[in-house]
């Protein structure tokens, strides 16, 4: 084989999160051998930050693998992530990308967003306490009052594929995992934990090595 890409959807990427739960996995066992020698990386995020960030962390962990990594700024036209392509345009860019040694895409995408509502458990209270309604009324209102009383966050459900684009339809697909970014909250943190939980399990996977 000779490349890997590694594309990146959604606006995960613009934040960052505390908790990266990997929900799923699945490896293709046809596919014995999975060493590509040249990897380019790309984020496709309106978010230039969060897209340099994203690459570089990727990358660097790729490197350290002896893989041979590249950025999407060295291999790509940065006006092709401006706008939705078609199918065929995407064709075409597999073809490009193949001519210039890359064998392989790893696709990241944004499957679902949930918001999630909880509550501090701190005014729960076992039995009949109060018995006049004056007095319950009083002590339980604060519910409804203090914003402090519900935590609300989003969970981001993502799914990365990576398939072999040289090889024929039943061996394209390499391996996909699927992961929940829970609470996002910087750019930095989130890209981190989220390219540390990707490495760890295609590890555990044996999909690349440990180091």
């Amino acid at each position: 084989m000779k490349i890997g890409v590694i594309i990146i959807i959604g606006s995960f990427l613009f934040m960052s999160c505390s908790s990266v739960k990997i929900v799923d996995s699945w490896k293709n066992e046809e596919v014995l051998f999975f060493k590509p020698n040249k990897l380019m990386v790309l984020g496709i995020t309106p978010n230039l930050t969060a897209r340099k960030i994203f690459e570089e962390e990727l990358k660097n962990e790729f490197m350290k693998r002896n893989i041979n990594a590249y950025v999407s700024g060295e291999a790509l036209d940065t006006s092709f992530t401006d706008s939705q392509k078609t199918e065929e345009e995407i064709d075409t860019l597999v073809q490009k990308l193949s001519q210039k040694g890359f064998d392989a895409v790893v696709i990241s995408a944004v499957k679902g967003i949930d918001e999630k509502r909880t509550y501090d458990r701190g005014y729960y209270t076992v039995g009949y306490s109060w018995r006049r309604f004056g007095r319950y009324y009083y002590t339980y209102q604060d519910i409804f009052y203090n914003p402090r009383y519900y935590n609300e966050y989003k969970i981001y459900h993502v799914e990365t594929s990576i398939y072999n684009i040289n090889e024929g339809e039943n061996k394209s697909l390499v391996w996909v995992g699927s992961l929940d970014i829970i609470d996002p909250t910087t750019i930095t943190t989130t890209v981190r934990d989220y390219v540390n939980a990707i490495i760890a399990k295609l590890i555990k996977d044996n999909i690349i090595t440990e180091l």
